[in-house]
């Protein structure tokens, strides 16, 4: 074996520790600009009491499609795709883990999602589902879904209702890495293994979630699972084939796309299985490998949401500094030309060496279509609501047209 071979298997072996740690590693929190308005107090969801949710007014069917996030030529779009809009996002995944079906709080959601809109803030990405510690989702032993509890649909009723009167596009995450580590993390694998399992959950998920929300135009996008990477690599959550794992995705995409006007993703946890060619192990959400799971030419997803944190940098490059598209030899961060793309998840605190106003700004020059930091209500280490907010300020203040088109 020549030195060159020796350097090779070395780096790629530190490379695969790396993950394997990583994997999992950013835990669940579990239980535990100028132009716009001045910020709200630091605590902006302090009043927790739930108050009865004042509804929305009706809006009509012309206002709804006005609304409606699509894609045009690359890039999202309202008003039936005439203007543009950058999502100037944030994500804010729980209050309370598994709040929909649990503890849920709509005078906090509402206290904050007015806070974030007053903020700059055009959308958010919300966890639906964390890991079903609450029984939202019935599955069965053998991984068959025979409906969703009442409580779950009641909770959401009202959060959908909030975000509406509130004017913040919500990307919904169905799923986590967490359900197949979870106490029913069996019934979770067994579910994305057989096709018959996999059908229960679009039946009586899937779909019902879909036609109880889809005329809201603020549901923005369908995040099939939150880093299905570790479903893969992580020994806690079961080492599942891709195979297993994409075609979910592909026959979930399908049942979608053939059904609503609402997009659909999936949230990677980095570009190693989300890129094609040197040094990728292949993107395990293209069109071409969906549709060779599952033959229909709805299963593909609408637009890339990748993940990104320092510890990846040193790999995959950085997002920041790269275009999202292309090979890296041509400053790209290595996705399909095909689709748009947005960093889903970043930290709320910056990434190694740039501020979080410096982030966005790059993204924004770089054609990502938006920036999504983790949190604006700080579960974990990674930021909270004073650290995002100066971000999302700063890029409301300077292009208020494409952050917020309708007004």
């Amino acid at each position: 074996m020549n030195r060159r071979k020796i350097i090779l298997l070395a780096a790629l072996a530190l490379s695969a520790f790396g993950l394997i740690l990583y994997g999992c590693a950013r835990e669940s929190a579990e239980p535990s600009g100028e132009g716009v308005p001045p910020p709200p107090p630091a605590d902006p969801s302090e009043n927790t009491e739930t108050p009865t949710p004042e509804k929305p007014s009706p809006l009509s069917q012309t206002e709804r499609e006005q609304r409606r996030i699509s894609i045009t030529d690359g890039k999202f779009t309202v008003d039936g795709g005439s203007k543009p809009i950058w999502i100037n996002g944030a994500n804010t995944p729980w209050n309370k883990w598994n709040d929909f079906g649990g503890g849920y709080n709509d005078g906090w959601w509402d206290n904050h999602l007015a806070a974030l809109r007053e903020n700059g803030v055009n959308a958010i990405r919300v966890w639906i589902n964390c890991n079903n510690d609450q029984n939202a989702v019935l599955i069965g032993e053998d991984g068959v879904v025979s409906g969703v509890s009442e409580k779950h649909w009641a909770d959401l009723d009202l959060f959908f209702a909030t975000a509406e009167r509130n004017g913040v596009y919500v990307m919904a995450t169905l799923l986590s890495f967490d359900h197949f580590k979870s106490k029913q993390a069996g019934r979770w694998r067994l579910m994305v293994q057989s096709d018959k399992a996999v059908d229960s959950y679009i039946e009586h998920y899937t779909l019902p979630f879909i036609e109880r929300y889809q005329d809201n135009p603020y549901l923005w996008s369908i995040d099939l699972m939150n880093e299905p990477d570790w479903v893969h690599e992580d020994e806690k959550c079961g080492k599942l084939a891709w195979e297993d794992i994409s075609r979910f995705f592909a026959r979930n995409a399908a049942a979608i796309r053939k059904n609503s006007p609402v997009l659909v993703t999936v949230g990677m946890a980095f570009p190693k299985y989300n890129a094609d060619g040197s040094g990728y192990e292949g993107n395990k959400v293209s069109d071409a490998f969906l549709q060779t799971l599952f033959a229909d030419q709805d299963a593909k997803l609408d637009f890339w949401s990748p993940h990104y944190y320092d510890w990846v940098g040193q790999w995959y490059g950085v997002p920041f500094t790269s275009k999202p598209h292309g090979v890296r030899s041509d400053g790209g961060w290595g996705l399909d030309s095909s689709k748009p793309a947005v960093l889903a998840e970043h930290s709320a605190n910056g990434s190694a060496g740039s501020t979080l106003i410096e982030d966005y700004t790059s993204l924004l020059e770089n054609g990502w279509q938006g920036a999504m930091p983790w949190t604006s209500n700080g579960v974990d280490g990674n930021g909270g609501f004073e650290e995002l907010i100066p971000a999302t300020r700063h890029i409301a203040g300077l292009y208020p047209d494409l952050v917020f088109p309708l007004g």
